[in-house]
């Protein structure tokens, strides 16, 4: 028994939704970008503007219309007629034993996430790294405009040269910016990607073991049943669970990129979870609790 696909959709959505700062940068390089990359020119270095062109509008000739007594009936394509090489008899297959009884129980992953309490913590978190980017952001913005501004003010006493060297300052100036954004925005969503692994791989198990002391062998996703009793839903007493094992998740700190921090060799990274699952809890290794430059909590 697994979770599908689904779940793990749903789940990121509801995790990420709060961290999703991928539209930072350009957003608040959006006015840069605009005409001549975003940077003030002043008019005695432009060249002078090239005339419109002239459109020229042509009629379009119109497509000669039937005449109205004449019928144009469309002839049914006919599919061609192919080669079909006889095939293989399939012989009945033995007698196997019947799959058991389907007991079935369903959950909603979406609930689950929106009661967990790791989740929330590190939507608050990564929501609180976002805002401070976002902030960070505008305040370069800002200092575009000042330094855009200062040097079409300081145009008329500048030369040619002095004014083409302070435009490729403001332009290697808005691609550090860039650059930086880039990589903060980066961060914040592989850290984001950090903790929903965890709930992932702690509600994976959690929804095998609920299911198995209900005696369930199927468990299908409450969102795709159209009808259900009471005590088929394991949604409330899973995410009791969760809350119960995991209260808090690793989350990198701000000033940590989660990939050097998986070169590091500290703690075991997603490129060997699948042989970690496959060896006994007893000789998984513990994971310390004084991990340097983290905001692990210790379950109380």
């Amino acid at each position: 028994m697994s979770l599908s696909f689904g779940s793990r959709v749903a789940a990121t959505a509801l995790l990420l939704a709060s961290v999703n700062i991928s539209g930072i940068v350009s957003a608040e390089t959006a006015h840069a970008q605009s005409g001549n990359g975003g940077w003030f020119v002043p008019k005695t270095a432009q060249p002078p503007a090239a005339p419109a062109p002239r459109v020229v509008r042509r009629a379009v000739p119109q497509a000669t219309a039937p005449d109205e007594g004449e019928d144009q009936p469309q002839q049914p394509e006919t599919p061609p007629v192919l080669p079909a090489p006889p095939i293989p008899d399939s012989p009945d297959l033995p007698k196997e034993a019947a799959p058991p009884t389907a007991v079935i129980g369903v959950i909603s992953i979406p609930t689950v996430m929106r009661m967990s309490t790791a989740a929330e913590e590190a939507q608050r978190i990564l929501g609180a790294r976002r805002d401070k980017l976002a902030a960070a952001a505008q305040r370069e913005q800002a200092g575009w405009r000042d330094e855009q501004q200062k040097l079409q003010n300081d145009a008329r006493t500048l030369t040619s040269e002095q004014v083409q060297l302070r435009e490729r300052h403001l332009q290697e100036r808005r691609n550090r910016a860039q650059r930086d954004f880039s990589n903060r925005a980066r961060i914040i969503q592989e850290a984001a990607n950090v903790s929903l692994n965890q709930i992932e791989r702690e509600l994976i198990r959690l929804v095998r073991q609920v299911a198995a002391a209900h005696g369930m062998n199927l468990v299908m996703h409450s969102e795709q049943v159209a009808l259900h009793v009471p005590g088929q839903d394991i949604t409330d007493e899973t995410a009791a669970q969760l809350n119960k094992i995991l209260p808090h998740v690793f989350i990198p700190a701000e000033d940590v990129d989660p990939e050097v921090l998986a070169k590091s060799g500290k703690m075991p990274t997603t490129a060997d979870e699948d042989r970690a699952n496959q060896q006994p809890a007893a000789s998984a290794p513990a994971q310390s609790a004084s991990v340097p430059q983290s905001v692990l909590r210790q379950h109380q």
